[in-house]
């Protein structure tokens, strides 16, 4: 491999941004020449990254003779004349059958566990084109302790309200705004689990590119409570935090929760609960998908699951359904989640960390050296 061209999402907050900057990273310490292409429009761009000296340093044209592009398939960059590789994900039991199309032009298709690569080759993605390099999380920096965010939960009979840190339960989700998280299970979960008296507090940590998406998401969550014939005052607080956070913010907010809290229908990987996991919080997860790769039942509480259509609830989102369109996911199981958490606030439930393993195993050195050893097979 002469050199290598990195094509994707850098200047962002997403899970795409965050992982192309930290193989950029690590393939350049490896050796290997690289020329950095941003893939511009994923999602808005952080100006403090935007003028990190090390990417600008890679933007300048080099000879190359791979091309990897770390996006979907349907946003892959095309290079004539070189190696193609796409390092990708998805979260459903197939891929769309636009991109087993797309897969054809390309000499490598590389996802994180295993649960992805059986999407593509059940889709139709001959197997020898398919590998497997899994994604990491900084765990040197979330295993430090930092200062916990200072917060105060408003209460209806309180003007002062009551500081976070003084709840025994804190459970935390950090998610984009998207139907395949799964808030909308996760706070009706929350609303079934508890009530106003109790000693527990939700954080809810969510992001969301697009006006009308919140403000589908926030008829949604209205209709939901109507079917449920409960609504969020009568359940513990839940805290709705917006806005983009740098990697000091995020490790604050671990630090101030106890538990972290995902019911998402699929998982290509999920950065939020490996940093989480760093942290050294207790983790309540669905048994499926990426979650598979890094956790044990001993380890985290797991959620049952079962295979079920990818139908969207609400209006929020809406514009995903293309990518699942007769497409399965895996749906957690709501009253085994209520009761997991209800265990949990009668002081059960805890589970073995595996904040050290994961800190060690899942380093981005160790998923930079996977992932450069994957290239190579291209000489």
């Amino acid at each position: 491999m002469r050199g290598l061209e990195i094509i994707g999402p850098v200047y962002g907050p997403t899970g795409y941004d965050r992982h192309t900057r930290e193989f950029t990273r690590q393939l350049a310490a490896l050796g290997t020449p690289v020329q950095l292409t941003p893939l511009s429009g994923w999602s808005p761009e952080l100006p403090s990254l935007m003028k990190d000296s090390f990417f600008e340093g890679l933007l300048r044209p080099i000879e190359t003779d791979v091309a990897l592009n770390f996006a979907m398939p349907h946003h892959c960059l095309p290079r004539k004349g070189k190696h193609r590789v796409n390092y990708t994900m998805f979260e459903g039991n197939h891929i769309p059958a636009e991109w087993v199309r797309l897969a054809a032009h390309q000499d490598l298709i590389v996802v994180p566990t295993k649960a992805c690569a059986d999407a593509w080759t059940d889709s139709g993605v001959a197997a020898d084109r398919v590998r497997i390099s899994p994604l990491a999380a900084d765990g040197a920096f979330f295993s430090q302790p930092a200062e916990a965010t200072t917060m105060t939960v408003p209460l209806a009979n309180s003007p002062m309200g009551r500081p976070l840190s003084t709840y025994t339960y804190r459970f935390l989700n950090i998610a984009e705004l998207r139907p395949r998280k799964n808030l909308l299970g996760i706070l009706r979960t929350w609303i079934r689990t508890t009530k106003r008296t109790d000693d527990a507090v939700l954080l809810i940590k969510s992001m969301s590119f697009e006006d009308d998406n919140r403000r589908a998401f926030v008829e949604d969550l209205q209709r939901m409570q109507l079917q449920l014939g409960r609504t969020l005052q009568d359940a513990a607080p839940v805290i709705a935090i917006g806005g983009v956070m740098n990697d000091e913010q995020l490790r604050s907010l671990y630090c101030s929760a106890t538990h972290y809290l995902s019911m998402s229908f699929g998982e290509g990987w999920d950065l939020a609960m490996m940093e989480a996991a760093c942290a050294g919080l207790q983790l309540i997860a669905p048994d499926h998908t990426g979650y598979r790769s890094y956790l044990t039942a001993e380890e985290a509480t797991l959620i049952p699951v079962k295979l079920v259509p990818a139908v969207f609830e609400g209006r929020a989102g809406n514009i995903d359904q293309l990518f699942f369109k007769g497409i399965q996911w895996w749906q957690p199981d709501e009253d085994a989640a209520v009761e997991a958490l209800r265990t949990i606030l009668s002081g059960g439930g805890i589970k073995k960390s595996p904040q050290e393993r994961i800190v060690h195993k899942f380093t981005w050195e160790n998923a930079g050296r996977s992932l450069h050893t994957i290239l190579q097979e291209l000489r």
